[in-house]
């Protein structure tokens, strides 16, 4: 039986409450590690200095995010919500009303593009921690989409085509690409179209 596009993720998990204060010490945080980011790279910064340019005490910094890791998905985290929204009510090919296989071809491309935008920022996010990548709600939402519009096209075991799909879009692998390799991202992006429409036949 194919999946229902209800099946998917749901982008949030309802408001989330907190005090005014801990509300401002977020955004101050977020606020301060963008900024340090950009200026010094993500390599180059350390959370003492995120925790000294927001003002804030090492204590709330670390309980807030756990580690850069987490800081970086807490950064990464509005960009993916519009592109998850794009996905389940924009226009087609990336939303809906398009076949299965150009919305997988828009999907590659459109999750292509966010992940070369923030290239070091979805890097760490990606591999603070072993696994990390596969732990965060956003990839179960990436992998629940790529499963259903696999099995909408009856391609055997869709779960692990998803997965396959979803490792030539890390981060890691698409760093090694456009900087190692020095792919043209157009060039790029085409070739993973290719391959993810051979994973539904």
């Amino acid at each position: 039986m194919r999946p229902s596009s209800a099946e998917l993720p749901v982008l949030g998990s309802g408001v989330i409450r907190e005090r005014a204060d801990a509300a401002r010490n977020r955004l101050r945080i977020l606020a301060a590690a963008e900024r340090l980011f950009r200026t010094h790279g993500v390599a180059g910064v350390t959370m003492d200095d995120v925790a000294a340019q927001a003002g804030v005490g090492k204590g709330t910094l670390y309980r807030r995010f756990g580690d850069k890791g987490g800081l970086a998905v807490a950064l990464l985290d509005q960009r993916e919500r519009e592109l998850q929204q794009r996905m389940l009510s924009g226009p087609p090919p990336l939303g809906p009303g398009a076949p299965a296989a150009d919305r997988l071809g828009a999907f590659v491309r459109a999750y292509l593009d966010l992940v070369e935008a923030q290239l070091d920022l979805v890097l760490l996010s990606e591999t603070s921690t072993p696994g990390a990548r596969l732990r965060t709600g956003a990839h179960a939402f990436w992998r629940q989409h790529c499963r259903y519009l696999l099995a909408e096209s009856d391609a055997t075991d869709p779960e692990l085509r998803a997965d396959v799909l979803l490792a030539g879009l890390a981060a890691e692998q698409v760093r090694y690409w456009l900087r190692d390799e020095q792919r043209d991202l157009d060039v790029l992006a085409r070739a993973l179209c290719a391959a993810a429409l051979s994973l539904l036949r």
